[in-house]
């Protein structure tokens, strides 16, 4: 079985996490991704905690499977290394502050026209344009410039960044469909596109309650906690012994939900309706929380799973990583340290598809340069 990217090579001159989240999926899509690194350094979250066996497992999760060569690309000789390189693949990822490859004479602008089936792809902080392209970012960054964390965090408390990377991941997300996109352009066209993904912008796009509430009432929502704005029940609850998730999503569900609890809720003005349960949300909790606090979390997830009401123990990530259903669905991967046995864990490949063997594990994560030997021989041969 052939994997949707079979044959599709993969220059990515990214680091950290925008860049090389992109870059893996493209991998898993069956991709030959080349990561491009610094001599002598390399992506710098090869130096981030934890370590296993003297090697990241940060690194490892996100550039397992990859290849690495260490190109200077002020260096002349190097430069012609990457040239030949550019004149194979098929896309280049970079997540450089705007004008940066520009300097070194590798910009759009520049390579198309060299080679105009290159497909360019570009994520950073504020994207290529606009009065602020040049400015730096990191996650926590866009996700205060974005909105995110002024709905993140408790009634009334202060704003907090989301504990995932999502100034990254989502761009990062948003970037591998741009590239998917650009490669089936170039499919019918025969023409490479560049792809510009601004990190602040991918914050802004999966907003889409917090827009909604703003543009409908003129009011941006606030922080809420676990519960969400416009929805009641949806939120987290305690039982004996930790926190589970209720979320009825209609009247219909609560209704149901009433009659599993032994309230009787359904028909009370205050709760009638999901506008009267938003409005009294503080009170539903108590009334529910009083039944919930008996039983352990168990308990109540097996009951409401049983009536066919959404619902989940709020998990922590050694309990996600042992779940049943992501283990039946391979999403938690070994990863191979290099001449060992495995060492790390990195998540799976989400991607499921008929045409796609599905990925058991990971080969290692490469060692700087380790790959230079066979990427150069492999320059030699016919394309």
């Amino acid at each position: 079985m052939t994997t949707p990217l079979d044959g599709i090579t993969v220059l990515d001159l990214t680091h950290v996490l925008a860049g090389p989240f992109c870059s893996l999926t493209l991998g898993d899509l069956g991709a030959k991704v080349i990561k491009i690194e610094r001599p002598g350094q390399g992506d710098d979250t090869r130096a981030f905690p934890p370590f296993a066996q003297g090697e990241s497992a940060y690194f490892a999760a996100l550039n397992a499977g990859k290849l690495s060569l260490a190109l200077n690309l002020r260096n002349d000789a190097d430069r012609i290394v990457f040239e030949r390189l550019l004149a194979r693949a098929d896309v280049i990822l970079e997540n450089f502050r705007p004008g940066a490859m520009e300097r070194l004479g590798y910009g759009w602008a520049d390579l198309h026209p060299r080679f105009p089936r290159l497909i360019y792809g570009a994520v950073s902080g504020f994207g290529h344009t606009g009065p602020e392209a040049g400015k730096p970012a990191y996650d926590m960054v866009v996700q205060a410039r974005g909105g995110i964390m002024s709905i993140t965090g408790q009634e009334n408390g202060p704003p907090v960044r989301v504990g995932a990377s999502i100034g990254d991941i989502a761009a990062g997300m948003y970037l591998t469909q741009g590239i998917l996109a650009a490669l089936f352009a170039r499919a019918r066209s025969g023409t490479g596109a560049k792809v510009d993904i601004a990190m602040l912008d991918a914050q802004l796009a999966i907003q889409e309650h917090a827009i909604a509430i703003t543009t409908a009432t003129g009011t941006p929502p606030g922080r809420t906690g676990a519960r969400h704005p416009t929805i009641t029940p949806f939120s987290t609850f305690r039982a004996k012994d930790g926190f589970f998730v209720i979320a009825a999503g209609n009247d219909a569900m609560f209704a149901k939900l009433c009659a599993v609890l032994g309230l009787r809720l359904e028909r009370d003005p205050r709760f009638a309706t999901n506008a009267a349960r938003c409005d009294n949300h503080a009170m539903l909790k108590r009334l529910i929380e009083a039944v919930t606090l008996d039983q352990d979390v168990s308990h109540w997830t097996a009951t409401l799973d049983a009536a066919g009401l959404p619902t989940a123990r709020v998990q922590d990530m050694a309990q996600v990583l042992h779940d049943p259903q992501l283990l039946a669905r391979h999403m938690v991967l070994p990863v191979i340290a290099r001449g060992e046995g495995p060492a790390f864990v990195s998540a799976g490949n989400p991607i499921k598809m008929s045409s796609l063997p599905e990925v058991t594990g990971r080969a290692a994560a490469p060692a700087l340069d380790g790959d230079r030997a066979a990427i150069l021989a492999w320059l030699d041969t016919k394309a």
